[in-house]
């Protein structure tokens, strides 16, 4: 019996982009039943539009419902609303303000993309929202400028994000909106590990003896970019199948394995931890202070790094006290953990990347020669 293929679904950040677009429309007499969003990529999804209403002279509201497709997303049909208020502008000045309101929560402490005080909407649905509305305005009124603001709400909101980390990370009050590429890809786990054991498959025909895993899109990017030597099909995106890539590697007969992940996940990998996701493996920020206090970091920031809300507020820690040097005793970790995963006849060399992708950590652990 051929098995369903899952749909895909867009992200929180894509609702509220469609939300404002189609509340500008209505401002301009345009009521649309769905709207065009432009996505990262250069794709982009039709996004149907649930209501769309105005309260006000020159403020509109309108309402998208989350689609997550088939993926287990908490946020799933979460209604998302975007309230617009346009001002006209002198020319040269116009401007956008992007605010949250009642469902999305607000940032509290440090170690996150954005600073404490700003509401939790990420920066790349920051932009697709601020595309988004200067798109319906060079649509609808192309000869003129005004100052813009959009507060985007989520219904609910807050007691969907009590079935989030966002309590634990310091964002009270709702969920974040999310996405860095606008769409939801749903994968059960078998599909994953599937998606897996395919890519090494088609490595292995090609005749490598070298895979190299990343978590996602971006580590891959920067992995590609450190090891131009290989060719596409060398890199396999893992997500949080960290044990179970490493095992079907050298069941798959490769040589050698790389492993290029940024902080936290290889404070995660360190801990010899199977399976990363956050939802099932919380960040041990404690014990990565008993490591580094093991490598010479002194009591007072040993307090200050098992204290950190989020392991890059750690990695920040590290930096300001001009401790980087400590780094490597997470690179030392992560290694013993995937040679113990790998087995010992495969080579496993790692990187780790801080959040702008420089190369924080480099080295490897050999396997007994074949």
């Amino acid at each position: 019996m051929a098995r369903r293929r899952l749909k895909s679904g867009f992200t929180t950040g894509t609702a509220a982009a469609a939300a404002a677009k189609a509340a500008v429309m209505l401002a301009f007499g345009h009521k649309l039943e769905q709207v065009d969003v432009s996505l990262p990529d250069g794709g982009s999804l039709q996004i149907p539009v649930v209501w769309s209403r105005c309260v006000g002279k020159g403020v509109c509201r309108a309402m998208v419902i989350k689609d997550a497709g088939d993926d287990p997303d908490v946020t799933n049909k979460a209604r998302i609303s975007a309230e617009v208020e346009l001002k006209p502008a002198l020319s040269g000045q116009g401007a956008l303000q992007i605010c949250g309101g009642e469902g999305v929560g607000l940032v509290t402490k440090p170690g996150l993309p954005l600073e404490p005080g700003n509401a939790a909407i990420n920066p790349v649905p920051r932009e697709m929202i601020g595309r988004s509305v200067r798109q319906a305005l060079g649509w609808a009124a192309p000869e003129e400028e005004y100052k813009v603001k959009v507060t985007i709400s989520v219904e609910k909101g807050e007691s969907l994000a009590q079935r989030t980390l966002n309590p634990r990370l310091g964002i009270l009050g709702g969920i974040s909106i999310l996405g860095t590429t606008g769409r939801v890809k749903p994968f059960s786990h078998e599909a994953y590990t599937e998606t897996i054991d395919l890519g090494l498959s088609v490595a292995k025909a090609e005749g490598l003896e070298e895979a190299v895993l990343t978590t996602g899109g971006k580590s891959e990017k920067r992995a590609m970019a450190l090891r131009h030597d290989l060719p596409e099909t060398a890199f396999i995106q893992i997500a949080d199948y960290f044990a179970y890539a490493l095992k079907a590697c050298a069941g798959a007969g490769f040589k050698k394995v790389g492993l290029v992940s940024f902080f936290g996940k290889a404070v995660k990998q360190a801990a010899g931890l199977e399976y990363t996701h956050a939802h099932q493996a919380a960040m041990d920020l404690p014990l990565l202070a008993q490591w580094l206090q093991a490598a010479g970091l002194k009591q007072r920031i040993d307090s200050e790094i098992a204290g950190a809300n989020t392991a890059r507020q750690a990695l920040d820690i590290l930096r300001n006290e001009d401790l980087m040097k400590l780094v490597p005793e997470v690179g030392r970790r992560m290694l013993r953990s995937a040679s113990r995963f790998a087995g010992p006849a495969l080579d496993v060399w790692a990187v780790i990347l801080d959040y702008e992708g420089t190369v924080l950590y480099s080295g490897s652990k050999p396997g007994k020669a074949q």
